[in-house]
């Protein structure tokens, strides 16, 4: 049994039109869910599935849903290859607004260029939410992928951050090639 809190206003998401996102996920993980939509709080009921990963799995779904992923964008980390990464910002410049603001745009870049720059070399999927980033990546892209957003939060100049994006895709090609 796990318990996992997100936004009420993502409760709305993680349920669905009629139920439908819910029951989805239910069918594919063959987990119960109890949704408390006053709170923000799910249940995650494990006990029945085969998988013994299931219930983080579904965990890290409900999360990525929570986090302003679309379902079918978080139901991607059903596959035993994708990774659910998540910074919370507070951790990096505090808790004041202006600088939480301010790291989220670098992230985004002007008209949402660095965060599709980001997206496309590595594969992975970003989400900027509240004073969150989360990430969908696969295993070949998670440390690239950590290690380029924290070279953003911290201040890197972007070309710098897409040069050393540049370099391990070419690397990961290079070692892809070599298998």
């Amino acid at each position: 049994m796990r318990y996992i809190k997100i936004p009420r206003e993502r409760i709305g998401v993680l349920i669905g039109h009629e139920g439908e996102t819910k029951k989805t996920l239910e069918e594919r993980s063959k987990v119960h869910l109890t949704i408390d939509s006053k709170l923000g709080e799910v249940q995650i009921d494990d006990t029945e599935s085969t998988d013994p990963l299931m219930g983080l799995k579904t965990e890290n779904i409900v999360q990525a849903i929570g986090r302003g992923f679309s379902p079918e964008h978080a139901l991607k980390l059903l596959d035993d290859n994708a990774y659910f990464l998540m910074f919370d910002l507070r951790d990096y410049v505090g808790k004041k607004e202006t600088h939480i603001k301010r790291v989220k745009a670098r992230v985004i870049g002007r008209k949402g260029r660095t965060k599709q720059i980001l997206e496309e070399m590595t594969n992975s999927l970003i989400s900027v939410y509240g004073h969150t980033i989360s990430v969908i990546t696969s295993v070949e892209y998670i440390e690239t992928i950590r290690s380029a957003i924290e070279m953003v939060i911290f201040g890197s100049k972007h070309s710098t951050v897409y040069r050393f994006l540049e370099r391990k895709r070419k690397e990961q090609e290079f070692s892809d090639f070599n298998r």
